[in-house]
């Protein structure tokens, strides 16, 4: 079934989800983790929406090996955006929530190694699980937010829009010189420290500071 967008309330969204438009190390704690130069430029790549299914439904991986979790949080376009300014992006904005971008490490190391490209790591069936979206109207101050995921009940990440490399208003306006964004698109905005393998069994909590709290588990 195709992964419809709403918000918290349960409302739907009025437009089809779109395409997932993706930054890869937002966060310089991130891309040392990984041994990865931290970027002085946004990396951008997209997931289709055929990635898209809920995150409040249990997570199924099974049969394609080691697949990392990244938390992040999600952003939900409202409005048309072409090489647009950084304050006509953020004016865009619809809704907030959280996503996993979740990554098959080895292929895609393995793809990199050969300067090969790696969209099958990324935009695979199930590979962006979503969460419904806070309406941004009903968020104070966006800016100030904070994320985090526990796993087994321990903190593996934890994040806010004050550590990343790239302002959100300058991320999505520079996605806008690249891919015109249009209502039902989603932007995730890349991932903190702390990724790694998702093991069978595991219990997932996220938690959202304007709101949002989820649980969820990762299939045996």
């Amino acid at each position: 079934m195709p992964f419809t967008a709403n918000f918290l309330d349960g409302d739907a969204f009025d437009h089809a989800l779109g395409k997932i438009v993706c930054v890869g190390r937002n966060y310089a704690d991130h891309a040392r983790e990984l041994n990865n130069p931290v970027p002085s430029e946004p990396l951008l790549f997209i997931k289709p929406a055929t990635a898209a299914v809920p995150l409040d439904q249990p997570i199924d991986v099974a049969g394609r090996g080691e697949v990392h979790f990244e938390t992040e949080l999600a952003l939900l376009i409202g409005g048309t955006l072409t090489a647009a300014s950084p304050q006509q992006a953020e004016q865009a904005v619809a809704g907030i929530g959280l996503a996993l971008d979740l990554t098959l490490r080895a292929v895609q190391s393995r793809l990199k190694e050969k300067g090969q490209p790696w969209e099958i790591a990324k935009g695979f069936d199930g590979a962006c699980p979503l969460s419904s979206f806070i309406r941004l109207n009903e968020i104070p101050d966006w800016k100030a937010l904070s994320f985090s995921l526990d796993i087994d009940g321990e903190r593996r990440q934890q994040g806010s829009p004050k550590d990343m490399l790239f302002p959100i208003p300058t991320l999505l306006a520079e996605m806008s010189r690249h891919f015109t964004l249009e209502p039902g698109d989603v932007v995730l905005t890349g991932t903190p420290a702390g990724v790694g393998p998702l093991m069978p069994g595991s219990e997932l909590h996220f938690s959202l500071s304007a709101g949002l709290e989820l649980t969820t588990v990762v299939a045996p």
